[in-house]
Order: C-alpha cells, then structure tokens, then sequence
C-alpha cells in the first residue's frame, strides 16, 4: 500500500469496528445492547490495534490528524506529506462509518431514539459546557499524543516506521487508558477524523428518523485534539 491507502485502509478498519462497537452497544435489538462503558473501550482500543497494526508499514499508522500535527510539529514527519495524509484520514473515516452503517442497517431503521442513533457515528457531551467539553478532549488528546510520542522513539512518523518493537499493542492500551480514565465527559473523540467523518456519513447517509447532526459541537472534537496534539508535541520537544 502507499502511505495514502495506507492511512485510508487504516482509519476505515479503526472506524468500522469503533462505531461497530457503539452500534452494537447502543441500537435496538442487537445482542451487545447496553452491554456498557467497558465494552465500547475495549472495542475502541482494539479497534485502533487493528487500525494501526495493518497500515503500520505502509503509512506510519497516523489514522488521526491530531497524531499527524504532533508528529510534525515535534520533527518526527514532513510538513508536506500533512495535506496527503488528512485526506486519505478523512476518506476513510467516512467509508468505516458507512461501512459500519451497512452492518447494522436494520437496527438503525429499528431505532427510534435521534440521540443513540448520532452517538453510534460521533461524540457528545454528557454535561453540555463548552469550555469543559473543550479541555478535556485537549487533554485526552494531549495525554494520548505524548504517550504516542514517547512510543515512537525518535524517527518515526513515515512510512515503512514502526511503532517500536511492540508495534500496535501499546497505541491500544494508551487508548483503551484515556476510554477508561477521561472518556465519560465527552466521548473521547481524541480524533477529528474519527469524529467528522463518522458526522458527514450520519449527514448523508439514508437513515430513518436520524435527526440532525449536532454541527454546532462538532468544532470541539477538531479544534481540541489538534491543540492538544501540538501542545503535546511541544511538550515532548521540551522533556528531550
């Protein structure tokens, strides 16, 4: 794979199988309803050691803009390759939120509640403030970005670049850390991909009574991330 099918095969699997995760636990008539917290962060963390695991060789395993800017903020990745690899982040986000669409089609058109159907794509506020839903998914991004960081070693960040000898497994037990400890309050995007994308496929795709698509939250799990990614990166830069 090139570096952007890489990111785009990479983001589409952590998608699939994160909103997978939620749709399993949330909508009507499926076996994993209300199956709770624990589930939905263990099915994320897992989600994005597949991710990672395989587009690693081929791109880095990014998946994330905010991931993407900590890098190369911090010199660990080339300012140019940046526009490449938040398209192909993008493409795939949207193609794993429909792909995901499409395997749980008819507990969608089974749901009634607006609310659970939107939260199966992006992430909300459980206490709606604004200025709290901002830090904290700067800080669960800050927190993820420099784990990342300190997981890369000192080239990472392109393709063919592992990360470490342990590969995937440490990304997803950091991920399944900020799920556990600091996801309660917003959801714990800590990815504007992963928020946008799975926003644009609950946009447009043909779902029965979804109800809108809460846009006036969706700059926070973009903004926030990404500030917290370079923060981290600054942060990295000034504990070497």
């Amino acid at each position: 794979m090139t570096p952007f099918i890489g990111e785009i095969v990479g983001t589409a699997l952590l998608i699939l199988l994160g909103c997978g995760v939620n749709a399993n636990t949330t909508l009507k008539g499926t076996y994993g309803q209300n199956s709770g917290w624990i589930v939905i962060s263990f099915g994320w963390a897992m989600a994005v050691f597949v991710g990672v695991f395989v587009s690693a060789e081929a791109s880095g395993a990014h998946l994330n803009p905010a991931i993407t800017f900590a890098l190369a903020t911090a010199g660990k990745f080339a300012w140019a390759d940046v526009p490449m690899y938040l398209g192909g982040q993008m493409i795939g986000a949207i193609l794993g939120a429909t792909l995901c669409w499409l395997q749980y089609m008819p507990h969608y058109a089974a749901e009634e509640d607006q609310g659970k159907i939107l939260g199966t794509f992006s992430t909300g506020p459980a206490i709606d403030s604004t200025p709290s839903n901002f830090i904290s998914e700067l800080l669960g991004t800050f927190a993820f970005a420099l784990a990342v960081l300190f997981l890369a070693g000192p080239v990472f960040g392109g393709p063919g670049e592992q990360l470490g000898s342990l590969d995937a497994l440490p990304v997803a037990l950091v991920v399944l850390a900020i799920g556990l400890c600091l996801g309660g309050t917003t959801g714990y995007a800590i990815n504007p991909a992963r928020d946008l994308g799975p926003r644009v496929a609950h946009a447009i795709l043909p779902i029965p009574g979804k109800g809108g698509s809460n846009w006036s939250y969706s700059w926070i799990p973009i903004v926030g991330p990404i500030l917290g990614g370079v923060l981290a990166a600054l942060t990295y830069g000034a504990l070497q």
